[in-house]
């Protein structure tokens, strides 16, 4: 009899415990339904970096431990990444591809911990960009989008590519500016 107890009390808990992340989960993608990525262009020009990653995770900027339900960037996975000169293609297995445009990314740069997962010093890449939202009323947020390169040297190449995209175009100089206005 006391064995059935013991069995009965640990069905509830683990029911309990299951119920609980279920509503949490359900929470949160309400909470995110009006954010997500951008389809990708139609046409686009040869890839700058492309290489295979483990996609992690979406968190607000400056809140790894918080995940978003980001529609598309949902779930952990592994996922294909090209670098775009008009931004990056994020291709995760069995979701959608998703793209973020070069006018939306940030900045990138490397990271060493995430929601899920804690790595060596600058493991990880994350990706601070500006997620589409869906809902006029409100202001886009700034998101981090953490992967982890599969081969080495990948994080530098990326990083590097994704800066390259994202720097600010180049202010033209004051003296360029007069000569253009007097021609």
């Amino acid at each position: 009899m006391d064995k059935w107890i013991g069995a009965v009390v640990a069905v509830v808990i683990v029911g309990v415990a299951a119920w609980l992340m279920l509503r949490s989960w359900k929470r949160r993608t309400v909470r995110d339904e009006t954010m997500s990525a951008f389809p990708p262009p139609a046409q686009h020009g040869d890839p700058i970096v492309e290489t295979e990653v483990l996609y992690i995770a979406t968190t607000p900027v400056g809140r790894p431990l918080e995940r978003l339900a980001v529609q598309g960037l949902a779930f952990r996975g592994a996922a294909h990444l090209e670098v775009l000169p008009e931004g990056v293609v994020i291709r995760i297995a069995g979701e959608p591809a998703n793209f973020v445009p070069a006018d939306r990314i940030v900045a990138a740069g490397a990271a060493t911990y995430v929601i899920d997962r804690g790595v060596e010093p600058e493991g990880l890449i994350a990706i601070t960009w500006i997620v589409q939202v869906h809902d006029p009323e409100l202001v886009a947020p700034h998101v981090d989008s953490y992967f982890r390169a599969r081969y080495p040297g990948d994080s530098a190449r990326i990083i590097a590519a994704v800066g390259d995209i994202a720097a600010a175009p180049m202010a033209p100089r004051p003296e360029q500016e007069s000569e253009a206005s007097d021609d």
